[in-house]
């Protein structure tokens, strides 16, 4: 007669339909936006309307990026090959993206540099009518993803909704710097207002690949849960957490895995218990290794 044993499923992914389709959206309205622009720009002579047409190009790459990673962690989510669940691949795209957004800004100081030191004549008419239409474009974009409710949690669809931000500040900027250039003749607005640009849009940045590569890396070890786990485990005075790993598996889940040496011949179901209490742990691991007193030490 088989044996039949309960196998213990690592799904932690949740899926996000909705989220995916404004993100859908809001990679097409980009798309149509950038191919408007380039092909605007070779047809009019006009390099502002073409370089802003590759600057929505990164973007939709950027989004791209995101959909994807929606996509394929929703594809791979029972897939057994990924240890703890596929939530990561967001936390990847997010990741990506925050890289990409960096060196968008370094392109943006690189071209605002250039204009300083090598003044261009600027064609304003075209110029603020591109800057007011990418804001447009922009401004619904960024309404699209703010009505997620996983906005605020979600650091691959943070990653797309800074590059609207981005985006729609570096329009903001460029309207200025045009309106200041075009009516008060104050030229050098226009790269000024790019310096200004990035270093907002690398602080962003920054503060994304922080936030996504500690999450990669699994540096968890100094959440305030680690201390939480070993005062619980170690409440009866006969044992001792030797070894503990705290690893995300979604936003604010936790898996946990203990190693526990103890005087006492107690079962996993005893430490598991101790531990139900702790917010967020949804997956645990426990190793018992029996000692017996006077050979344990602390």
């Amino acid at each position: 007669m088989e044996k039949s044993f309960c196998k213990h499923q690592h799904v932690f992914y949740t899926p996000k339909r909705k989220t995916e389709g404004r993100m859908l959206l809001v990679f097409f309205l980009t798309l149509v936006f950038m191919i408007v622009e380039i092909v605007a720009g070779y047809s009019f002579g006009s390099v502002a309307l073409l370089a802003d047409g590759i600057h929505m190009g990164t973007h939709a790459v950027a989004f791209g990026i995101a959909l994807s990673a929606y996509v394929l962690a929703r594809r791979w989510s029972r897939d057994t090959s990924f240890s703890f669940g596929t939530w990561k691949v967001e936390v990847l795209g997010a990741y990506t993206s925050a890289v990409v957004l960096g060196v968008m800004a370094f392109l943006v100081l690189q071209e605002a540099l250039l204009k300083l030191i090598k003044r261009e004549e600027i064609r304003y008419e075209e110029a603020l009518l591109v800057a007011f239409a990418g804001l447009v474009v922009n401004l619904i974009s960024a309404v699209i993803l703010s009505e997620d409710d996983h906005q605020h949690h979600d650091l691959n669809l943070s990653a797309a909704y800074f590059h609207v931000l981005a985006d729609a500040l570096t329009s903001l900027l460029a309207i200025g710097a045009l309106l200041g250039g075009k009516y008060l003749s104050m030229w050098y607005l226009d790269p000024l207002s790019g310096m200004v640009g990035f270093f907002v849009i690398i602080s962003w940045s920054y503060s994304l690949i922080k936030d996504t590569s500690k999450i990669l890396l699994d540096r968890e070890m100094t959440s305030p849960i680690v201390q939480e786990l070993i005062k619980r485990i170690e409440s009866d005075g006969t044992s001792k957490v030797h070894d503990i790993h705290l690893l995300r598996v979604h936003h604010d889940k936790y898996a946990c895995i203990l190693g526990i040496t103890t005087s006492e011949e107690r079962s996993v179901e005893d430490y598991i218990k101790r531990i139900e209490g702790v917010d967020n742990i949804i997956h645990t691991t426990v190793e018992i290794i029996y000692c017996p007193e006077g050979e344990l030490t602390h």
